[in-house]
């Protein structure tokens, strides 16, 4: 039976594409250069904040730091002149042997210190919301009251010698002593961070599986014995990034020890440290801003150089 003309021009025209109206056409297209472009726009902001402060001001130091570039001169190019220098200068390595000994000795303690803390306040008990509250205030308090407080403390008619002095003990020179001076500063560093990394650290141990020590008391093992084999392995990702994230506060301090020792970082400089340094050298009318650029350099290439060792070294133990 042969279909009827009427039905085969209309599977005729239904075989045909159907032809779009050039306006639609072009609202379709940009529909999809909408959506292309609707990303970028909502990234445009924090891009261009990122380029302005964060990437120009990098590229600029990394030039600068190959100039003998001062406070009101652009400089000539030095080549590595800058650097070369800072290996005769006898001031970079005393800054460079302080913030390596505020790395050493700083790092474990927010480490270890605040893990413990963490600990102790985990327990829902009454009344322990203040004591969280309490351990997390220095976090917030300004560390230029802070350090002031601690001058306070620690100068040698301060409260701790006062005490000291009812007690028959000749003064401590905190602020006076080169090395007490330093411990000093690393002392209110450490206070002041264990709140934060306590934070940090709470997050991680509410995701520690209770059965485990529960099992593990079951079976004998001690609060130490439970803290070693079970809390430490449980948290050891966020123990990476305390170490890390302090290992980098550790290297770049500055306000602790300028409040404590002064501009002068302690008695004849000993207790500068390369942020200090780089503060000096960079500053004033007749600041050597490419030197400074130069010290810069070399502190980033070290932080760098840390996270990368504390990475290794976790991917190392989990392998």
């Amino acid at each position: 039976m042969s279909a009827s003309p009427s039905t085969v021009a209309v599977k005729g025209a239904a075989s045909r594409p159907r032809a779009v109206a050039p306006g639609r056409r072009a609202g379709r297209a940009a529909g999809r250069t909408h959506r292309a472009f609707s990303p970028w726009l909502f990234l445009a902001p924090g891009l261009l904040i990122t380029l302005a402060f964060n990437l120009y001001p990098f590229l600029a130091t990394v030039w600068k730091s190959f100039t003998d570039a001062r406070t009101l001169t652009p400089g000539t190019f030095v080549g590595l002149d800058n650097f070369t220098a800072l290996l005769d200068d006898d001031q970079f390595w005393v800054a460079l042997r302080n913030s390596a000994l505020y790395v050493v000795l700083v790092v474990p303690c927010l480490v270890l210190l605040p893990l413990l803390l963490a600990l102790l306040v985990q327990r829902h008990i009454p009344g322990i919301a203040f004591f969280r509250s309490a351990y997390y205030t220095p976090v917030v308090a300004s560390v230029v009251v802070v350090a002031l407080m601690w001058v306070w403390m620690l100068d040698d008619r301060g409260f701790i010698n006062g005490v000291l002095r009812m007690g028959g003990v000749d003064p401590v020179p905190f602020l006076s002593n080169q090395w007490l001076l330093l411990l000093s500063s690393m002392a209110l560093t450490v206070w002041k961070g264990l709140g934060y990394y306590m934070i940090i650290y709470l997050a991680a141990l509410a995701n520690v599986p209770r059965e485990l020590h529960e099992a593990a008391e079951v079976d004998g093992a001690g609060p130490i014995r439970r803290f070693v084999s079970i809390t430490m392995p449980s948290v050891r990702s966020t123990m990476v990034l305390v170490g890390a994230l302090s290992s980098v506060s550790a290297f770049k301090v500055f306000t602790e020890v300028f409040m404590i020792a002064g501009p002068t970082g302690g008695p004849g400089g000993a207790d500068t440290t390369l942020v200090m340094l780089i503060q000096r050298a960079g500053t004033g009318l007749q600041g050597r801003t490419g030197y400074a650029s130069a010290m810069s350099i070399v502190l980033f290439l070290l932080t760098l150089v840390l996270m990368l060792l504390v990475l290794r070294a976790d991917r190392k133990d989990k392998d």
